[in-house]
C-alpha cells in the first residue's frame, strides 16, 4: 500500500488527493509540498477524498511482464491486465489504474462509468500489498 493515496473499505473506499486553497486545483497523487499549477500564487494544500466514480477516458492492456520494481514471480505465467484512464466525476482530473481482475479491454468502452474499489497488488505469506482497481458500475465481481 502506498500510504496516503487511498483509504477506507467497501463503499467507503476512496482515493485521496489534495486541493489548493488558492486556486482550487486538485492533485492525485496527493501533493504536500506546493501547488503544481504554474499560474497559482500558492496556497495551503488540503487533503480531500476524491470522487468514487468517473468515466473511462482511455484504455489499453498490458501484455508484457513489467520490469522491477513491479513485483512478479518469473516462474509463473504472465496474465495480461487492462489499464484505464478515468476522468473523475467531480474533479475532472484523469487517474490511471488497473481494472478489477476478470475485466479486459473487450469489456470496456470510452465513456463507460466505472467506480474505484480496493484491490490487491501482490501478496505473500506475510504481507498483502493493496492498491485500487476500477470496476465498471453494475459489476459486482
Amino acid at each position: 500500500m502506498v500510504a496516503g493515496w487511498f483509504a477506507g473499505d467497501g463503499d467507503g473506499f476512496h482515493l485521496i488527493g489534495t486541493r489548493c486553497s488558492a486556486c482550487a486545483s486538485v492533485f492525485f497523487p496527493r501533493e504536500d509540498g506546493f501547488c503544481r499549477n504554474p499560474g497559482c500564487p500558492g496556497g495551503d494544500l488540503d487533503e480531500v477524498p476524491l470522487s468514487r466514480r468517473g468515466r473511462i477516458w482511455s484504455y489499453t492492456d498490458s501484455r508484457y511482464r513489467p520490469p522491477s520494481p513491479y513485483v512478479t514471480d518469473p516462474e509463473l505465467s504472465w496474465e495480461p491486465y487492462a489499464l484505464i484512464a478515468v476522468e473523475l466525476e467531480s474533479e475532472r482530473i484523469v487517474v490511471l489504474g488497473q481494472t478489477v481482475p476478470g475485466v479486459s479491454t473487450v469489456d470496456l468502452a470510452v465513456g463507460m462509468e466505472v467506480e474505484v474499489v480496493p484491490g490487491v497488488l501482490n501478496e505473500d505469506e506475510e504481507t498483502t500489498w493493496t492498491t485500487w482497481h476500477w470496476r465498471p458500475t453494475g459489476v459486482t465481481a
